[in-house]
């Protein structure tokens, strides 16, 4: 009854923790992809990076007797979970900053995903959005607006930027909506070689046809495509997959508000970039915005 009981309160304890350590890691990517995409293409960057997760995983399933998706058809939707979300959604980030998109603007395009995510979970999902969730994701959505305002150069947009952009929001929102509904369980680190064999299958011959395949091997670029593995690859995606098992799509995607606040943040401690104070107002609106989003059922007000 102890040990039971113990488990519990650790479970309590990650579902607390997750949410929060996730929008951290998460939060570092684009500040990854900017210090990275100057020494290496898009492809490349991202094929290198996906080859050293699968150098590093695979040796770690096998030795650890990771548990394997028991049919094809498990292991088929692992993988195209896998594609859409390591495949799809890093090449559309990286395309699009590398085609000069500013990392405001494609964080704004990226923070539709609840919207969209919020749309699509009532028919794919059976998932019930409140009117209080509502309010919450466009709070949510409004305080990115702001927080991203002055760092928006929608001058320097083109076709291919905004198209890559596009991508990367449907890949993310389709990956989470596909994985939530047909593979929301499975061995992480089983499911890891899958999704990142599925998003190399994708990845590579794109670089091979288009890009050169250079790489500018500096002191920056290590330390980016280091901290991209571990952290993004290894570290933050596991908690996505914890949380999309465990969470409700529309409350998962809502997190993805709270990613260009921090990194607004993190840029402040980081870089020295000056906060104004519609980028705080902003962080105070997406903050209560994801709040609202995320309130227990229990405390929600009844609908009529």
């Amino acid at each position: 009854m102890a040990e039971r009981a113990l488990g519990a309160t650790r479970s309590l304890r990650a579902s607390a923790l997750a949410p929060g350590l996730f929008v951290l890691l998460w939060s570092t990517g684009f500040i990854g992809a900017k210090l990275g995409v100057p020494y290496a293409e898009p492809f490349t960057f991202l094929s290198l990076r996906v080859a050293i997760v699968l150098v590093l995983m695979l040796p770690l399933a096998i030795l650890l007797r990771a548990q394997w998706p028991g049919t094809l058809r498990e292991g088929a939707h692992i993988a195209v979970a896998g594609g859409l979300i390591q495949g799809g959604y890093l090449a559309g980030c990286f395309a699009a900053v590398y085609h000069g998109m500013p990392a405001g603007v494609i964080a704004l395009v990226v923070g539709l995903q609840p919207i969209v995510t919020a749309f699509a979970a009532a028919p794919l999902l059976g998932e019930r959005v409140t009117r209080l969730q509502w309010l919450g994701l466009l709070l949510g959505f409004g305080g990115v607006v702001l927080v991203m305002w002055p760092k928006l150069q929608l001058h320097e947009l083109d076709a291919v930027s905004v198209a890559w952009s596009a991508v990367a929001l449907f890949s993310i929102t389709g990956g989470t909506l596909y994985q939530k509904r047909y593979c929301s369980s499975f061995d992480l680190r089983a499911g890891s070689v899958i999704q990142f064999t599925a998003a190399l299958v994708l990845l590579l011959p794109v670089a091979l046809l288009t890009e050169r395949m250079t790489v500018e091997w500096t002191g920056e670029f290590i330390f980016a495509l280091a901290w991209l593995v571990f952290v993004l690859s290894i570290g933050a995606i596991s908690l996505l997959f914890y949380l999309i098992e465990h969470g409700e799509a529309t409350r998962v995607a809502s997190l993805f508000y709270l990613t260009p606040l921090t990194t607004a943040a993190m840029a402040y401690f980081i870089f020295g970039e000056k906060l104004s104070v519609l980028t705080l107002i902003g962080m105070v609106i997406g903050i209560l915005g994801v709040a609202l989003v995320n309130r227990k059922p229990g405390l929600a007000t009844p609908e009529p």
